[in-house]
This record gives structure tokens, sequence and C-alpha cells, in this order.
């Protein structure tokens, strides 16, 4: 699944234009390596997104293409 697409399904950002912007500003990181919103995202990777001054660092669990909101955090776990 693309990163973009990711980060929106799991809810760690709320919109993929959001997500692509990110992206593109080189604020997302995949296995500490700078990622495009077309990256790859697959269970086991690491993403580390900076927002302003706060860092958030997941590890990737599972990837669906759709999720309810409850289930949302079940695709990761904080690091």
């Amino acid at each position: 699944m693309r990163l973009d697409k990711y980060l929106k399904v799991s809810r760690l950002i709320k919109r993929r234009t959001v997500a692509n912007d990110a992206c593109d500003a080189g604020r997302v990181l995949i296995n500490e390596k700078p990622a495009k919103a077309s990256a790859q995202v697959k269970a086991g990777d690491i993403i580390e997104i900076q927002f302003g001054g706060k860092n958030v660092k997941v590890e990737v669990l599972d990837v669906k293409e759709t999720v309810k909101k409850d289930e949302a955090e079940s695709m990761y776990r904080y690091l």
C-alpha cells in the first residue's frame, strides 16, 4: 500500500493530501530514510512523522485497504 494512503487509513494523518505534503517536505521517514508518498508500506516497517516540534514513531503491524475508526489503532504500535 502507498505510504500516503496508509497514513490516511490508519488515521495517523487525517487527509491524504496532508500526508502527501508531509512526504514532499521530507517530514516522513520509513526505516530512518526519507520516503515519498508513493513508497510501499509493509508490516514491520518503522514510520516516523515529524509534526512541528513533535515526532511520532510507529511500527506497522498490519496493512488493510479499509478499516473502521475504532480498529485503526490496531494497524500500528507506538514506539
